[in-house]
């Protein structure tokens, strides 16, 4: 791709109007292009793709020449110029049209079939970040991405490689690319894999940004580094540890939290109660890795009973065929789980051994036992038998 820097200047045109009050048609533009858009005074510095920078210019010329010619200018406006000089669909949408009546049917019936998708030409894209574009490769991944669309909370559970976090990063911003929420929120528990760093310098940020870096490296392939540093500035994107999220309320968000296998009951259902208006969830995790002292603790595990069978809740079982990265990490996988089964069968056989010693000590025969009338009785330091 090739990539600019154009600075455009606002004549003519009252800036407050051209933006919107708090520059809320400005987070429209935003969240509808992937370059980075900056505002000083009546210039605006648009860096990205060529081709969008040229569309955002037409946009901005557009939306002026109504403000020219009306006085005004509505969130619509700006929406409705967006889709018809630059329009981008990046989050695939599934659309309904009303069936042809059939033949065979009366003129007078009023029943017809309810209205059936009809889905676009390639509808495994998810995201179309800086000019490529983000597929689901699985079958299961592509259940995933139905499941996202089609559910508030979604658990995606599997082993490592096969995709849960990065499509999941993808989806959600697809789903702000299309103006249906307005945020971002990236959230992950703070547990060390097996081992404790200790003390972490640097503030707040730098401190929890090890833990979040799966999060922060999934954005930063889909996202120029601009654009994200603008959009985390401006709280488009939030990223947060879990254990900071209590009291808090998501409203007309995306909320991922991700090594959810690390959260413990107890957090899990704070995070799930967080959720507000308009707002989905998404959940990842591998069960496979929990780093918590106890299996029992990890609220991952639980929640599977918990949720089972409450609509608009969706559960994705990913396994080794999902796998994505390199061809090893499948093998690694199989590998672990056949070595999982032979360690379960080897413990199965030494607690059948041990059952069956117990088992043939309880019923050794009487002629194998010594008389009671033989027993040595210990007195001081003698040993006198019963006479007989």
């Amino acid at each position: 791709m090739d990539f600019i820097e154009k600075k455009l200047r606002i004549e003519n045109t009252d800036t407050l109007t051209l933006f919107g009050y708090n520059d809320s048609n400005l987070r429209l533009l935003e969240n509808h292009f992937d370059a980075t858009i900056t505002v000083r005074g009546n210039a605006v510095i648009v860096k990205g793709d060529a081709a969008e920078v040229r569309t955002i210019e037409k946009v901005l010329n557009e939306l002026q020449f109504i403000i020219r010619r009306t006085g005004t200018l509505t969130p619509n406006d700006v929406l409705t110029v967006m889709d018809l000089v630059g329009p981008k669909n990046t989050f695939a949408k599934e659309t309904f049209k009303e069936p042809e009546a059939s033949p065979q049917q009366p003129s007078g019936a009023t029943i017809s079939p309810p209205a059936q998708p009809v889905r676009s030409s390639d509808d495994s894209i998810i995201y179309l970040a800086q000019g490529e574009s983000i597929k689901a490769r699985t079958p299961t991944q592509k259940l995933y991405f139905e499941k996202v669309r089609t559910n508030d909370i979604v658990f995606g559970i599997g082993p490592a490689g096969t995709g849960k976090t990065y499509l999941a990063v993808a989806m959600a911003l697809g789903i702000l690319r299309n103006r249906e929420v307005s945020r971002l929120i990236l959230s992950r528990p703070a547990v060390d894999a097996g081992e404790s760093l200790g003390f972490l310098p640097g503030d707040y940020m730098e401190k929890v940004d090890p833990y979040l870096r799966p999060l922060t490296d999934a954005l930063a392939e889909m996202v120029t580094p601009d654009k994200l540093k603008s959009m985390m500035e401006k709280r488009i994107v939030e990223i947060t540890p879990l254990a900071y999220m209590r009291g808090r309320t998501f409203n007309n968000s995306v909320i991922i939290l991700d090594e959810a296998q690390n959260a413990t009951a107890t957090q899990m259902k704070m995070f799930l109660t967080r959720m507000g208006r308009n707002s989905k969830l998404i959940i990842t995790g591998d069960i496979t890795q929990i780093d918590l002292p106890r299996r029992s603790d990890s609220g991952l595990v639980q929640i599977q009973e918990v949720l089972k069978g409450i609509q608009g809740i969706a559960f994705v079982y990913f396994d080794k065929g999902d796998v994505v990265r390199h061809r090893l990490v499948a093998e690694i996988i199989d590998a672990y789980e056949r070595y999982g089964q032979r360690q379960d069968a080897r413990f199965e056989q030494k607690f059948e051994q041990k059952f069956e010693q117990k088992s043939a000590q309880k019923h050794t025969p009487s002629d194998m036992q010594l008389p009671t009338d033989a027993l040595p009785l210990r007195v001081g330091q003698q040993n006198l038998s019963v006479p007989s």
